[in-house]
């Protein structure tokens, strides 16, 4: 949890006044804002249709580190990143954060080693914190007139660029191979650095904050550790003393961090939030969707692209291009889906929404683990996933406002943003890990799994969503539990109270 000390009072020319309008230079800070989100939301899906041509170029098994590393860092780095912002400033640490996602694909593109690709998609894992920096950042400097129409354009926006990605991806790959696509989450965000640093204020907000970095490496050498044993177990064995090493060293380092956020005073992670039920399963729910949806993405560009040639069972031998035709649906839907939670709040409970949206995503993986041999089912399948993904995610931050009282809902929100990226790392990993004890044909560089390793893969997706609907019907209904959140408030905030009061004497 942050530590809130005096908020500095901002001073002369430092930022919009309360109930000025749009001008220009709101307008190149809001479109500067909202084509960093753009980027956060291509570049899993974008690298994952990249992902079969990277993983020949450098005859590796372990291509699904290219997501794992990205989502992984980004979920250890969002905390800190929030605790740094807090401390010198949103757009000073939003800023560092693009520029260190800029030098990450930089390093990805001129990669000689996979090793480096790696190292370069790990710190583009910078972008995941971008997410709620920017809307952070625009809470703190943008007038309070135009802020919720800034708020709810982008909020539309975000995912609007998986729409033409493919085509994108497509040309780019076309010309310069998966280099290019790389070569562009390069260029544009340095596009961006300058409008964003010029036409954007810094937030006058500042709050006390200590930084937990040795919960930091705690967790991250924990989850890198269980996933390099799952990853390399099948090539290892699992029974190997390496493999079954690496996977107890895991477990050991996650045991000692959860000691360290249980008695720490302002651990990384606020472990004790989620002794309470809403807390937990709102943040189990909403992490389970993006694992679902990371699986889903991650596999369907190798399902569209691999050679019909081949006879295993699936796939339509399309280009990146080609692709476009599976993954605008999803793309379209998660729009869609978006949209109809913001229609349906007025008659219905976020809880009800997220059922819907993990119902919506068991029905489209099953369906595609069940059914990919032809192209119009798959498109189908690929627009019922999209819709869950739409709904789901959407339902996440409605269910925090309506389960955590007002003075924990920025400490919870970034707390379910780490349990979304987190599981959207792991069960990918999970899933290619199965995919490789499955490698049916090994042609010109290229791996290609057997139907029934595709098959159940898919229904790794499913099972992650089958836990979660069974979650979320555990969720409190509708004012079920009000006085058991207001008592978890007031003892939270008389916490809370105590920290503040031990950092001041410090």
């Amino acid at each position: 949890m942050v530590t809130a000390g005096t908020a500095r009072p901002p001073t002369a020319g430092e930022g919009p006044t309360p109930h000025g309008g749009w001008t220009p230079r709101l307008v190149l800070s809001f479109a500067s804002i909202v084509g960093v989100q753009e980027l956060i939301a291509a570049n899993f899906q974008m690298t994952s249709t990249a992902r079969p041509e990277i993983s020949a170029h450098y005859a590796t098994h372990q291509s699904a580190w290219l997501l794992t590393a990205f989502l992984l860092v980004g979920a250890v780095l969002s905390p800190i990143a929030g605790k740094l912002a807090d401390m010198y400033g949103k757009r000073l640490v939003l800023l560092l954060a693009v520029a260190g996602a800029t030098l990450g694909a930089l390093l990805t593109a001129l990669a000689p080693t996979f090793g480096v690709v790696i190292a370069g998609r790990a710190l583009q894992g910078l972008l995941v914190p971008c997410t709620f920096l920017g809307y952070s950042l625009m809470r703190d400097v943008y007038p309070s007139r135009i802020l919720p129409m800034a708020v709810s354009l982008m909020t539309a926006g975000m995912g609007l660029i998986n729409i033409p990605a493919p085509w994108i991806t497509g040309w780019l790959m076309g010309n310069w191979g998966f280099h290019g696509v790389f070569w562009f989450f390069a260029l544009v965000p340095a596009a961006l650095l300058a409008p964003l640093a010029l036409a954007t204020d810094e937030s006058p907000v500042r709050h006390r904050s200590r930084l937990d970095l040795l919960g930091a490496l705690l967790l991250g050498a924990a989850l890198a550790c269980l996933l390099i044993g799952v990853s390399f177990g099948a090539e290892w064995g699992w029974g190997s003393a390496r493999t079954l090493g690496v996977l107890v060293g895991g477990a050991v380092l996650a045991c000692v961090w959860i000691v360290s956020a249980l008695r720490g005073r302002d651990p990384l992670i606020d472990i004790r939030f989620f002794r309470r039920r809403p807390m937990i399963l709102t943040a189990l729910t909403a992490g389970l969707a993006s694992a679902n949806t990371g699986v889903f993405n991650a596999l369907l560009p190798t399902m569209c692209m691999t050679p019909l040639t081949l006879g295993l069972g699936y796939g339509f031998g399309v280009d990146a291009k080609g692709y476009a035709l599976f993954q605008v649906p999803v793309a379209a839907g998660a729009v869609v889906g978006g949209y109809l939670v913001g229609r349906a709040m007025r008659r219905t409970s976020p809880r009800n929404l997220m059922i819907t949206g993990h119902a919506l995503l068991v029905v489209g993986t099953a369906l595609t683990a069940l059914r990919h041999d032809a192209q119009g089912p798959l498109t189908a399948w690929a627009l019922i996933e999209g819709l869950g993904l739409g709904v789901s995610y959407a339902a996440a931050p409605n269910l925090v406002i309506g389960a955590v009282p007002p003075g924990l809902q920025a400490s919870m929100s970034s707390m379910v943003q780490v349990f979304q990226s987190a599981l959207a790392a792991v069960l990918p990993a999970v899933a290619f890990a199965v995919l490789n004890g499955h490698i049916a044909v090994a042609e010109g560089g290229y791996d290609f799994y057997s139907d029934g390793g595709m098959r159940a893969a898919f229904l790794i997706a499913c099972g992650a969503s089958v836990v979660a609907l069974l979650l979320a019907l555990a969720l409190p209904k509708r004012g079920a539990g009000a006085e058991d959140v207001r008592q978890d408030g007031r003892e939270d905030m008389r916490a809370g109270a105590n920290a503040q009061a031990e950092a001041v004497s410090d």
